[in-house]
């Protein structure tokens, strides 16, 4: 594999370790989300932390910690006790950000509700989870109506509050809260649940923060350095990546209430934001609608994360924006981040989402047993950032942390010689056509090739001759002329004939899920109704 141009080698070793070192010290002096906004608030007080772009609003860590005490008293004064299950149901922006803080911060257990992603799941996750308590905003209540409509809870629906601000209350009362443990539950997540019912992941006040840690670690991150977040807050990347590397650090974020194409650079240019994390769809967004470029000293890299990134979509982007792209890879098991390329000037890998940075990291065959250098196989995860478990399902976390928890990801990855990670796709996503395993990534990455192509998903349709045959959707630019022979074309030069798709299918906008990562799963059912 190529690499991006650079002007040095590899991050110094003994500069690399002694930031670990300092991070980890650092790290050690939080138990809990409630220590660290307190310390926080004491050390860097007046200093903004949070800014609103739909208000304007700006909130200071001493703001910050007096906001998020007044979520933990409203939350305790609806009889929710420590460690019970409440839930975040907002838009992105500043009442959301202090709603999943404050909720942690009192000693509950943070329930984040994808709104998207459909009433029966909405419903699954509110009533698996235990929710005492939803807050919610006004113009997303008739969504979660909806979903307490269900015939999940059999009258034993939690209890709805509608909030924008709440009642303010002294920065000292802290009197009769819950003071959480490094270990208890912090956050419960859910996964996508593309291959059956999501799983709840549950994350203690020692993994977020983690993984803000490792956010700050791979990124060189200090509080000079200003995030912009547009990824939605009920997805791990936009809440422990945007949200929890910015507060680790004593650092700041920008938070517009969606994404746009349009209101992204005016937010980096408006507010100065050092850097960003986006997912490779928003990518191919603002590539399709890039102007010319203007030059931004200030921001430092952006960041792709949530799904593989072509390195042709890759090299595209750093061409047209001038701005280092670095990618990253994490998991909601994982609080995000687990591999990241290093900052430059060190060796950005094409096609790599990097090194580990800290957790290790280790590939193995069927028997668990680790491969040789080049060999692919299942990647394994192990650090503090690991989740406990998954919630009231012993059997799917037995099969997921195994070896003294190391953490299974279902990810197909080889390593080379300078241990850079490749992941060459999921063990539940490999196209099996007459016996041979095709990773659909190859077919994704061959289709990038032509810059008309904005989103591209090859996936398996069963064949009585081969088992299963490879077939692609594609969604492409505005006028594009490209047709379904120049693609087949394409790939047949790039991948072979044998692993070249046999159909491929235009389509408006691919199904996504809530962090913008195409769903591969869906595509077969969706274009069986375009036919």
């Amino acid at each position: 594999m190529m690499s991006l141009p650079t002007t040095g080698m590899q991050p110094d070793a003994k500069r690399n370790r002694m930031l670990s070192m300092d991070m980890e010290l650092r790290q050690s002096e939080h138990q809990s989300v409630r220590d660290l906004i307190d310390r926080q608030a004491k050390e860097h007080a007046p200093r903004t932390f949070l800014i609103d772009t739909e208000s304007g609003v700006e909130l200071s860590f001493e703001e910050l910690r007096s906001e998020a005490i007044a979520v933990s008293r409203f939350i305790q004064s609806h009889g929710v006790q420590a460690g019970q299950s409440v839930a975040f149901a907002m838009q992105n922006g500043r009442t959301c950000a202090v709603t999943l803080l404050g909720i942690m911060y009192g000693g509950y257990r943070a329930v984040a509700v994808n709104l998207v992603a459909g009433r029966d799941v909405i419903a699954y996750v509110l009533s698996h989870s235990d929710t005492k308590l939803i807050l919610t905003q006004s113009e997303q209540l008739p969504v979660i109506d909806e979903a307490l409509a269900c015939d999940a809870f059999e009258g034993s629906a939690p209890e709805v509050q509608v909030v924008e601000r709440y009642p303010e209350v002294a920065s000292s009362s802290v009197e009769n809260f819950a003071i959480p443990a490094m270990t208890d539950d912090a956050l419960l997540m859910y996964t996508s649940g593309t291959t059956g019912r999501p799983k709840g992941v549950v994350l203690s006040h020692s993994n977020v923060i983690a993984g803000g840690f490792n956010v700050g670690l791979g990124h060189e991150l200090t509080a000079l350095d200003r995030a912009l977040c547009v990824l939605p807050l009920y997805h791990i990347n936009g809440l422990c990546v945007t949200i929890l590397g910015p507060l680790v650090t004593a650092g700041s974020v920008v938070i517009p209430n969606r994404f746009s194409t349009s209101g992204f650079w005016r937010c980096i240019d408006k507010y100065q934001c050092t850097w960003f994390s986006v997912v490779p769809t928003q990518i191919a967004y603002l590539l399709r609608d890039a102007q010319t470029s203007v030059s931004r000293p200030w921001l430092r890299f952006g960041r792709s994360a949530s799904a593989p990134l072509s390195p042709d979509v890759h090299e595209h982007f750093e061409t047209q924006f001038g701005v280092p792209l670095i990618e990253t890879m994490g998991l909601t098991e994982t609080a995000a981040q687990i591999l990241s390329n290093p900052m430059p000037p060190g060796i950005r890998m094409l096609g790599s989402p990097g090194l580990p940075v800290g957790d290790m990291a280790r590939i193995v065959d069927k028997s668990l047993v680790d491969v040789s250098v080049g060999q692919e196989g299942e990647l394994l995860i192990r650090g503090n950032n690991v989740m406990t478990r998954y919630f009231k399902n012993e059997a799917a976390t037995s099969e997921a942390l195994v070896q003294g928890n190391w953490l299974r990801t279902g990810d197909l990855a080889r390593m080379d010689e300078q241990g850079y990670f490749f992941i060459t796709g999921r063990l539940k996503e490999l196209i099996i056509k007459g016996g041979e395993n095709i990773a659909p990534r190859e077919i994704d990455d061959a289709l990038y090739q032509h810059t008309d192509v904005v989103e591209a998903a090859a996936f398996a349709r069963p064949c009585a001759q081969f088992g299963q045959r490879v077939e692609a959707a594609v969604s492409l630019r505005s006028a594009s002329a490209l047709s379904e022979s120049d693609l087949l074309r394409l790939c047949e030069e790039r991948v072979g004939k044998f692993k070249c798709p046999d159909r491929i299918y235009f389509i408006a906008e691919l199904p996504k899920g809530p962090s913008g990562k195409i769903q591969r799963q869906k595509l077969l059912a969706l274009v069986r109704t375009t036919q």
